[in-house]
């Protein structure tokens, strides 16, 4: 564990749970089940995820339409965790900033589909090699049941490398 406070992470960052108990510990949070989010998917490598939100009394605005800040929500922890998943424990993964551009009235349920892929690994190692941090901003739509892009949400994330720590220099 690195010394500086400033790069701890969560106790889920030492923890490796399944894709599927990943899954059912995210949809039972209590911000989730209150806003009626769900989450329908994690592939097994941690490289997809798909969200789901169904409208209901609690997450309805006064205009009859998906409150906002539970669209903002549903996007909230997936990119830091798929890519803190694969890129590794030699890693701090936070997410820094984010935005939403409002499209379209969301009505009735509404979905968010999550992707990473080994270009965008690659891409984080290269940049964060010399321990420098890096902030990649990534993009997902939230689309409606007719595939309508009802929001579009930005992610930006913090992530460096993990200083290298000589066990020989805190032994002696």
């Amino acid at each position: 564990m690195s010394s500086n406070p400033k790069l701890r992470q969560g106790f889920l960052r030492y923890a490796t749970p399944s894709a599927r108990f990943t899954r059912l510990l995210i949809n039972l949070w209590p911000p989730f089940i209150g806003a009626g989010i769900h989450v329908e998917h994690i592939s097994a490598d941690f490289r997809e995820a798909r969200v789901r939100m169904r409208q209901r009394l609690f997450n309805t605005n006064i205009f009859g339409t998906h409150f906002g800040g539970s669209l903002f929500a549903m996007t909230d922890p997936f990119f830091a965790l798929l890519i803190l998943r694969n890129i590794g424990k030699d890693y701090v993964v936070w997410d820094s900033a984010s935005h939403i551009d409002f499209q379209l009235p969301a009505r009735g349920t509404v979905r968010a589909q999550f992707r990473i892929d080994d270009a965008i690994l690659a891409d984080i190692r290269q940049q964060t090699a010399g321990g420098e941090k890096y902030e990649p901003h990534y993009t997902v739509d939230i689309t409606d049941s007719q595939g309508n892009v009802v929001a579009r949400v930005g992610k930006t994330l913090y992530i460096r490398r993990k200083p290298v720590i000589e066990e020989r220099a805190e032994q002696e």
